[in-house]
């Protein structure tokens, strides 16, 4: 046998064998003790009678529902048995699974699962039940663990023992008190928005003040912490994204964030915090968003931001204490499609340069999410926003939203025609300033545009023609201005409420006689004489009122004076049929004048008589 024929065998055999190894590495069955485990977590669950049907003592466990194992040793390494996929704000590897809610409560037999390095039992029904003590000792060999939106109750351990390089924990939408757990050097991502914690964040910050954490994204958002936020952020240099939205921090903003270079998110809404915005941030070049809004912070806004962090798309810094002009740097931002700066005491005009804000000018018609890339996927961004009047939550389609917000400040001058030229705009918010002159003519080639509110300014003219057009503007207020003329025809506008421009000197519909600010016809017409411009005289009424006078002193004038003579009271008002005489003698005179008088004066000198001479001719006028 030649060598050719020799290696052709030894080729065919190895072949053969090879693919028997792997077809016996792919069928690998679970092993027993686990599947016993598995079988004991699931008597303690609770939920619908279909929902793991298949978790039966003769099945292979590796091919349940929700379960994976690993192809060559057979142990399980990941349970899916989220509700729904995309809880964290993590993309990590998992399938996408849409199941009933699951509740119960959990079975310490998950230990025994000693490969298992992914658990998700997110967005379940486990509502109000403790969460036991041994389950945070799974963590040890996890490198992805959610369980949020379960409402769990207790505290979390400290979380040290991590085996994994790196480990995605997201305990988000739980209710859990105590304070905030130290964390293993290897976490890269964690997630504990919207819980009960408290307390300080030092000892979570500043307790490893030697060894370099590798944490990139970092939620505490909707907790109950409080005091200053540290200022030992060095030790976090591989930070992309803070959340520190809705708690109650004090205190000045810590001029050591300025080191974390790779920051690409940073958001501290909603606290107590003062103070000026630290210089140091200028080193964080590559962020993307920042919402400092409804805080105390004071000064002008840094020019340096627009000069240095140039990749920004959102500013937020609305509700709070900043005064002095817009910056003009911010006309540099290309990439800025959402600015807010309301409710601060902004002055002077609205920089013409904002042309320039390029990511404003046209639709954005990319993926509608802000992503930041991490070592563990992609961090989708979410900011609160007023539009229409509303606070909304924007996450999936905050990058198709194009806003400008410079609302409740004291900026004056006239409204730059350069803003027209932003024709990407979503939101546009000018309210409650200073503002004169007219609306700008082409303000209807902002097709895109849904909300427009200019109320409460010193706007004149009427209001432009172009703007019947914005066949998407489902919200505007024109209210409180000085704007005159008759509304343009246009099924958009005149589709509005009327409460959209009142205060003003505009009329027609959605006006109505009732509503409007000012007649709809003028009541003095230029050319008309001066006697038409006095007051008009209603002859109806002034001739009730002669009819009246009339009646009254010619009828009751004399009988009051032949009342009044003393001897003509004193014989009369106590005699019966002297005052049925007069009586009839008074009759006789009120027939006669009334004739000639108006039916009021009949009425009044009866009225009179009977209030002169009451029954049992007491003398009512004191003689």
């Amino acid at each position: 046998m030649d060598a050719f024929a020799i290696n052709f065998l030894v080729l065919l055999c190895l072949n053969i064998f090879t693919h028997s190894f792997c077809i016996r590495i792919h069928n690998s069955t679970c092993i027993k003790s686990e599947k016993q485990a598995l079988l004991k977590f699931r008597q303690d669950l609770q939920g619908p009678s279909n929902m793991l049907a298949d978790w039966t003592r003769n099945g292979d466990c590796c091919n349940w529902s929700g379960v994976v194992c690993d192809n060559v040793t057979g142990r399980v390494t990941e349970l899916h048995l989220g509700s729904a996929q995309g809880g964290c704000a993590l993309k990590a590897k998992a399938e996408t699974l849409v199941r009933p809610k699951l509740g119960g409560k959990l079975n310490p037999s998950l230990l025994d699962l000693k490969s298992l390095s992914y658990l998700d039992l997110s967005d379940n029904n486990f509502g109000q039940t403790p969460i036991p003590a041994w389950f945070w000792n799974l963590t040890s060999h996890l490198h992805y663990l959610n369980i949020s939106r379960n409402q769990f109750l207790g505290n979390i351990s400290d979380l040290f023992t991590m085996s994994h390089p790196s480990v995605v924990l997201d305990l988000s939408s739980n209710n859990f008190t105590g304070p905030l757990p130290r964390i293993s050097v290897s976490v890269t991502a964690l997630d504990l928005s919207k819980n009960a914690l408290s307390g300080s964040i030092s000892h979570f910050l500043c307790y490893r003040m030697n060894q370099p954490m590798r944490l990139e994204v970092l939620n505490l958002s909707c907790n109950l912490f409080s005091g200053e936020i540290p200022d030992c952020w060095e030790q976090w240099p591989r930070l992309v994204a803070i959340k520190f939205c809705n708690n109650s921090f004090s205190g000045k903003i810590p001029s050591s964030m300025g080191t974390l270079t790779h920051l690409q998110s940073l958001h501290l809404r909603n606290n107590s915090l003062v103070g000026e915005v630290p210089f140091s941030l200028r080193n964080c070049t590559e962020l993307l968003t920042v919402d400092f809004g409804a805080n105390q912070l004071s000064g002008e806004i840094p020019l340096w931001m627009g000069e240095r962090l140039t990749k920004l798309i959102v500013i937020i810094l609305q509700t709070n204490r900043f005064h002095g002009p817009i910056p003009q740097e911010f006309c540099a931002l290309s990439s800025l499609q959402i600015l807010d700066l309301s409710h601060n005491n902004l002055s002077g005009i609205i920089p013409s340069c904002i042309k320039n804000l390029s990511a404003m000018i046209s639709r954005n018609n990319s993926d509608g999410k802000i992503s930041y890339n991490t070592s563990r996927g992609c961090f989708f961004d979410d900011v609160a926003l007023v539009v229409k009047g509303v606070v909304m939550d924007y996450s999936a389609t905050l990058k198709l939203l194009a806003l400008l917000d410079l609302s409740d400040n004291n900026l004056s001058g006239d409204i730059p025609e350069e803003v027209t030229s932003l024709k990407g705009l979503i939101s546009l918010n000018l309210s409650n300033n200073l503002l004169v002159g007219r609306i700008p003519d082409n303000i209807g080639s902002m097709r895109l545009l849904e909300c427009a509110d200019l109320s409460k300014n010193n706007l004149s003219g009427g209001i432009p023609s172009s703007m019947a057009a914005l066949n998407f503007l489902s919200y505007l207020n024109l209210s409180n201005n000085k704007l005159t003329g008759k509304i343009p025809s246009g099924t958009q506008l005149q589709s509005l409420s009327a409460s959209s421009f009142l205060g003003t000197e505009l009329f027609g519909p959605p006006l109505t006689k009732d509503n409007t600010s000012s007649p709809l016809t003028p009541s003095n017409t230029v050319g008309e004489e001066e006697v038409d411009n006095g007051p008009k005289v209603n002859w109806f009424h002034l001739s009730v009122e002669f009819g009246f006078l009339f009646g009254f002193f010619g009828v009751i004038g004399p009988v009051i004076f032949k009342i009044w003579t003393c001897g003509f009271v004193r014989n009369i008002c106590g005699r019966d049929s002297t005052l049925s005489g007069i009586s009839e003698f008074v009759d006789s005179v009120l027939e006669r004048f009334s004739e000639r008088s108006d039916d009021c004066g009949v009425v009044a000198g009866r009225l009179f008589l009977a209030i002169s001479c009451r029954r049992g001719g007491e003398n009512v006028w004191g003689f």
